[in-house]
């Protein structure tokens, strides 16, 4: 954590490159309007995905096809094997290394909410989990019930409080653990943080589709995926790994479905439909995540005018003022 603070630390000392976020729901064109981008500028793409950063999830993960990551230059891919451990710190560190050798604008694409939302705020530094505490007050709350937990958060933490819904277990908990192993409220830590994106130079876009059309493009892609060979891709980690993916990249969609079918006997294909849907409610997820940021949202069809703002934004990064962000903002509107 140490090593993190001090390459942000030392990035953060001059002016950052300009930066574009595209972001948005799963699937809803996000690599294929940075990859339009990147060709035209000429600019790197870096990954914002914490499937991606995973060596042979490639199908599943909708990863860039080799062809176009041979064409464009992709950063923070395959950075691990999928049983290997890969959490939001290492992503900041691999960020970091990326920063303080690059000074040029970057693209950076992706959908994980939790890495984005890290880079806007900054890293969390408080203390790591402790499950004696944790368990502990997880009995308390089953026993006396989470209304009486979340009182007392009010009493340590009321800044924590307002933020935390009473029925959210998890955050209540999680608060409270902070509060007893550190000594300080976890919203005392959350103010310490320090942005890695600066507010200043940084687009935040993303693509738009109407819902269905969303949907429907989800469930083509899933069936798509497996016609592609997502279910070989399985059987090759099954067998380089035992086990194939550790508890992080475990995570990803579908993958844990297909492994069970295929070591159970069964048809990969009946998991097909639950895919869909789990993949729909992520989608869903970020939707409502993306209302937290601010972002400026572009369908497919005005590719052609998110790259002529982008090309102004550019242009002026060569007449930098205070805010660039905002100027370069008000050429995209």
């Amino acid at each position: 954590m140490h090593r993190v603070n001090e390459v942000t630390a030392e990035t953060s000392d001059r002016a950052q490159p300009l930066t574009f976020v595209v972001t948005g729901p799963t699937c809803g064109g996000k690599t294929g309007c940075s990859a339009s981008l990147a060709r035209r500028f000429g600019l790197p793409i870096w990954s914002l995905d914490s499937m991606k950063v995973y060596r042979g999830l490639d199908v599943g993960t909708a990863k860039p096809s080799r062809e176009m990551q041979k064409e464009l230059q992709f950063e923070l891919l395959n950075l691990r094997e999928p049983w290997e451990r890969f959490s939001a710190s290492d992503y900041i560190e691999e960020w970091t290394k990326l920063a303080r050798a690059s000074d040029e604008p970057r693209i950076v694409s992706g959908g994980t909410v939790f890495y984005l939302n890290t880079l806007r705020e900054g890293l969390f530094t408080g203390p790591g989990p402790n499950e004696e505490v944790r368990s502990r007050l997880a009995r308390e709350a089953e026993e006396r019930g989470l209304p009486k937990l979340h009182t007392r958060l009010r009493e340590v933490d009321p800044v924590a409080a307002s933020k935390i819904h009473e029925t959210d277990l998890r955050r209540t908990v999680r608060a409270l653990e902070v509060f007893e192993v550190s000594g300080e409220p976890i919203s005392v830590w959350h103010a310490r943080r320090t942005p890695i994106l600066d507010p200043r130079r940084t687009l935040y876009l993303g693509v738009f589709r109407p819902r269905e059309e969303l949907y429907g493009r989800i469930d083509s892609r899933v069936i798509r995926m497996y016609e592609q060979g997502w279910g070989e891709e399985v059987e090759r980690l099954l067998e380089a790994h035992d086990p194939p993916w550790g508890t992080e990249a475990a995570q990803s969609i579908g993958y844990e479905r297909i492994r069970r079918a295929l070591t159970e006997g069964r048809d990969p294909r009946k998991e097909l439909e639950r895919i869909q849907s789990r993949t729909r409610g992520l989608a869903r997820n970020q939707l409502t995540w993306a209302r937290k940021f601010p972002i400026e949202w572009w369908t497919p069809e005005e590719a052609d005018e998110l790259a002529d703002g982008i090309a102004s934004a550019i242009e002026l990064d060569l007449r930098p003022e205070p805010d660039l962000a905002r100027r370069a903002r008000s050429t995209l509107l």
